[in-house]
């Protein structure tokens, strides 16, 4: 393998990277695979304290023995020699981040094991088809969740130095997430980030956020411009998803909403329980969310109409929407299932096949 840059510093890489395979051949000679390059030496974007970053693909636990950590001190560089296993790399290829570049960009400089090296070219073309497919939009809607936890994280304490760590974790998902969404991975370093955004549809109020967090010593502003990420995010990688009309499939679904929770909101009122009128009315909205999230039932904004001052109007306020949901029963040729007694219920209900 040619390394690029200066030869003082190609000759200490080939000189690593021999140690690694005779130390291999010394005390794991099963162990080793295959060892490539990545980083700045794989793509020439090299200077003058530049470390060498390898993948060093071990096939045992005998191989984690290869693993070190080393300061040359006539060059002021140090080194992190890691081993990577079949797991360590199944992982990235299922793109859980975008730091992938390990896996796909390295520059295979030896390989004691042929069939090893047939089986990372596969893993390549797997991880490379995830990300042309409709898949690697779970991940991103996976990274979102994350980087709203770590800013809920950032809301529970008021150390300037702990809101700043939950800040990189949000701002690290985020990014993830960003690259994901376009079907690509950071193929560069931290130094390079607003440089490979720059070539993805992404507007300069992003990076410009990015910079002010870095910059901020104010934990409001810090909080505010990771909101600002988190929604510009949402928005740019959101999914609009073709929504069915409804169908029969429904049945059920008014009598459970109805049996749930509507008698619940009526009680409050009598016990003048706030608490509890407040939980089910929540409870029918995540209701209707979830089904409007693949049926196109039409709009049910219970909580913004929720009324913690006067729990009877609440009553009304489910029912209207009872209501209006079953016109949605009505539309697709449902009835909502009612009995004058139990005695209807347990005919009708031994009758029907």
């Amino acid at each position: 393998y040619n390394f690029c840059g200066e030869q003082n510093m190609n000759n200490i890489n080939q000189k690593i990277i021999d140690a690694i395979i005779a130390k291999a051949e010394k005390i794991c000679p099963k162990s080793l695979a295959l060892i490539g390059v990545y980083g700045s030496f794989a793509t020439g974007d090299i200077y003058e304290k530049s470390d060498l970053d390898l993948l060093i693909l071990i096939q045992d636990d005998d191989g984690w023995k290869l693993g070190t950590g080393f300061i040359l001190n006539d060059i002021g560089v140090g080194y992190d020699i890691y081993c990577t296993n079949w797991d360590g790399l199944k992982y990235d290829s299922e793109c859980h981040h975008a730091h992938i570049s390990k896996l796909l960009d390295s520059k295979i400089v030896y390989v004691k094991n042929q069939s090893a090296y047939q089986q990372l070219c596969k893993l390549r073309e797997d991880t490379k088809s995830f990300l042309e497919s409709d898949k690697r939009f779970e991940r991103v809607n996976e990274l979102i969740s994350k980087a709203k936890v770590a800013f809920s994280n950032s809301h529970l304490t008021d150390e300037i130095g702990k809101v700043r760590l939950f800040s990189a974790e949000v701002m690290n998902f985020l990014l993830d997430a960003i690259m994901l969404y376009h079907g690509t991975y950071f193929k560069r370093g931290v130094k390079r980030t607003f440089e490979e955004l720059s070539n993805l549809s992404v507007e300069k109020d992003f990076i410009n956020n990015l910079k002010q967090i870095s910059e901020s010593k104010d934990i409001h502003e810090i909080r505010a411009l990771l909101k600002n990420l988190i929604l510009y995010v949402e928005n740019h990688t959101k999914q609009e998803n073709k929504k069915e009309e409804p169908t029969a499939n429904l049945a059920g679904t008014y009598e459970e909403m109805y049996s749930n929770w509507r008698n619940k909101v009526e009680e409050a009122v009598k016990s003048s329980n706030s608490f509890s009128s407040f939980m089910s009315m929540c409870n029918l909205q995540y209701f209707f969310l979830d089904i409007s999230s693949g049926v196109n039932i039409g709009e049910f904004n219970i909580m913004d109409e929720y009324n913690p001052d006067n729990l009877e109007e609440n009553v009304k306020i489910y029912d209207k929407y009872l209501n209006q949901y079953e016109q949605v029963y009505k539309n697709v040729g449902i009835n909502v299932k009612r009995y004058s007694n139990v005695d209807e219920f347990v005919k009708k209900y031994l009758e029907d096949k």
